[in-house]
């Protein structure tokens, strides 16, 4: 795995991934002050080629704001982050799967270096938010995502940066090869288990914006129920990780 600055373009070969290969995904909940200028982002950069799934439990505009915009939405009562996100991850049949949050903290403008990256042989990029010190992060939520971090890295031997980033591009495959268990920490699930699945994994940095809206995650109890997920997750890879004793007869 590693972390760098940003790639330097290459020439597109005929059997590169485009965006009319990639599928941009989203939870939504109550994100009407956001959710138009992400989409309209997202269309911008992607000149409308990238397909964009929302599953929305709303009770405001936001599925309507996202249908205007072309986006397919599936309404699914709410039931956590996770939840909504593998709905969303799973739908889509394109090879490549873009996850991002719809309160316009991520920026769009850098999903061509995404998809520069899968084309450099990456099954998984993830952008590293923490890279350029997020300082429209809450002070609290930064030091929270350093020590999640810090924790992933000591229990899986090998040293990340952000685990907790709703912006990755995965190939399908790493998508459909691994059975997904968690909720809140479900952003942790997605880059613990293929990194110690043996999957090329490049943290990317990206610049984070102050989010549009409110935020739906109270920090000390989802704070909770993600470092829980990262010690379970990592855990559960390394007990798949040791040889298994021969059934006697």
């Amino acid at each position: 795995m590693s972390t760098g600055e940003q790639p330097e373009m290459t020439d597109r070969h005929e059997d590169e991934y485009t965006f009319d290969d990639v599928s941009v995904v989203m939870g939504t909940y109550n994100e009407e002050a956001a959710i138009g200028k992400v989409l309209a982002d997202i269309e911008e950069v992607t000149d409308g080629k990238a397909e964009v799934v929302c599953v929305d439990g709303s009770s405001d505009r936001t599925p309507e704001i996202a249908r205007e915009h072309g986006a397919t939405v599936i309404e699914q009562e709410p039931q956590g982050y996770g939840v909504a996100v593998h709905a969303a991850i799973t739908e889509p049949d394109r090879p490549i799967v873009v996850t991002t949050d719809c309160d316009d903290t991520y920026p769009m403008e850098q999903l061509p270096e995404f998809l520069e990256l899968i084309n450099q042989g990456y099954d998984v990029v993830s952008g590293d938010r923490l890279y350029h010190g997020a300082e429209a992060m809450p002070a609290f939520n930064r030091f929270g995502n350093h020590a999640f971090a810090a924790l992933a890295s000591l229990l899986m031997g090998t040293r990340v940066h952000d685990t907790t980033t709703g912006m990755r591009a995965y190939r399908r495959e790493v998508v459909e090869s691994i059975e997904w268990t968690e909720n809140t920490g479900l952003s942790a699930e997605l880059l613990i288990r293929p990194l110690m699945r043996g999957y090329d994994i490049r943290e990317h940095p990206i610049e984070y914006r102050e989010r549009a809206g409110e935020t739906k995650l109270d920090p000390l109890q989802g704070g909770a129920e993600i470092a829980r997920s990262i010690v379970k997750v990592s855990l559960e890879e390394r007990l798949r990780e040791l040889p298994h004793e021969p059934t006697q007869q």
